[in-house]
């Protein structure tokens, strides 16, 4: 058993996607809207063939800034290396991310940064 994919709303559906693909490497499909509803998508697809689906549609209610709340809390993409990490992590805090820890090695052994991504949502970048 495997996670298909995570699914997040969106405000901005053309940036988020632009940014998942252009800062992880990511390959989006086309745009898939649905006329009744106003629901629009795409599935953003990544090297080992995980999946990110953003989504916009009327009516989505705004999410809480608090780091910690119930629910789904980060995204966590693994890139493969610790320089990659301290690369990746200085090119987000320049492309003007919200830069929230790290690069460290965390107490359960990973080496991370935790980032935000243009729209708030917590990214932690993994070796």
């Amino acid at each position: 058993m495997k996670i298909e994919h995570v699914a997040m709303y969106v405000k901005d559906l053309e940036m988020m996607k632009a940014f998942y693909c252009h800062h992880f490497n990511g390959k989006a499909n086309s745009k898939y809207y649905n006329p009744k509803t106003g629901l629009e998508t795409y599935f953003i697809t990544f090297e080992d063939s995980a999946r990110l689906e953003l989504m916009t549609r009327p009516g989505v209610n705004e999410a809480s800034d608090d780091l910690w709340v119930y629910g789904l809390t980060h995204l966590a993409m693994s890139v493969g290396s610790k320089e990659t990490v301290n690369q990746l992590t200085q090119t987000l805090i320049d492309a003007g991310c919200e830069h929230i820890s790290g690069p460290r090695t965390t107490g359960d052994g990973y080496y991370e940064s935790c980032i935000k991504d243009p729209e708030g949502n917590q990214i932690e970048i993994t070796e």
